[in-house]
């Protein structure tokens, strides 16, 4: 079966994936009249990679994207793929620094992901975990909301999330949940172990069998009035605090 072609818009989306050659590009559409210098980069590096570049009408650009902010700029390439969740413990565990995941329990909202996959990457990460059901994917939306972090930072999608956090156990990763029945603040705990650190989704939190399968449950301490903070919020606050632990300890 032919692959489905995805949509990339955005500049900063376009640089990173030609930069991190992670995609396959069927073309480039370039907006008429739309010049610069990151423009005239995405070009540049498109013609040294031999990847066609088309000059086209906003409206065909507004079309491809749904009239989302694309910048002047639409790629037309292959999908992001998923990595297994053995290939990311492999992974993670030759790297120099101990096991670090991200596990998202249901998160449903494309900006959401994006943003946190922007953090994951950004913070050092090693890989994010999503669930199949019940959960948004790699997305085009997903894509420009994650900056371009998605061309770098691995994700991988399980069937089962329960039997993925007993696996990242078995690994040596201790898992962290981050939720308000949480009783010891998220800073008050020793992030420079290997670890995998669970959010869940928007709204609901997370579900009573993730919950079973943490091993420690932290919150973040609130001092207004709002009792809870958005998921990709909280998921850079406590990511940022992983390497505050972890440079003091080095």
């Amino acid at each position: 079966m032919a692959e489905i072609p995805h949509i990339l818009f955005g500049i900063n989306v376009l640089l990173e994936a030609l930069h991190a050659n992670s995609r396959t590009f069927n073309k480039i559409l370039v907006q008429k009249g739309r010049g610069g210098r990151d423009l005239d980069e995405i070009v540049r590096l498109a013609r040294e990679r031999r990847i066609p570049v088309q000059s086209s009408p906003r409206e065909q650009l507004d079309r491809l994207t749904s009239r989302r902010p694309h910048q002047g700029i639409v790629g037309i390439v292959s999908s992001k793929g998923y990595t297994s969740l053995e290939t990311l413990l492999d992974r993670a565990g030759e790297s120099r620094h101990p096991i670090f995941l991200i596990v998202l329990d249901g998160v449903e909202d494309p900006h959401n992901l994006g943003a946190i996959i922007r953090s994951a990457e950004a913070a050092g990460a090693d890989g994010v975990v999503i669930p199949e059901r019940r959960a948004v994917g790699l997305t085009p939306t997903v894509a420009k909301s994650s900056a371009g972090a998605i061309e770098y930072l691995p994700v991988a999608r399980v069937v089962n999330l329960f039997q993925a956090l007993e696996t990242m156990k078995s690994r040596g990763a201790w898992i962290i949940g981050l939720s308000e029945r949480g009783k010891i603040p998220y800073d008050a705990v020793d992030l420079t172990r290997p670890i995998a650190l669970v959010l869940g989704g928007e709204g609901g939190g997370l579900r009573p069998r993730t919950l079973e399968g943490c091993d420690e449950l932290v919150s973040i301490p609130m001092r207004g009035k709002i009792s809870s903070l958005n998921v990709s919020v909280a998921a850079g606050i406590v990511a940022f605090e992983v390497v505050r632990q972890r440079k003091e300890k080095s």
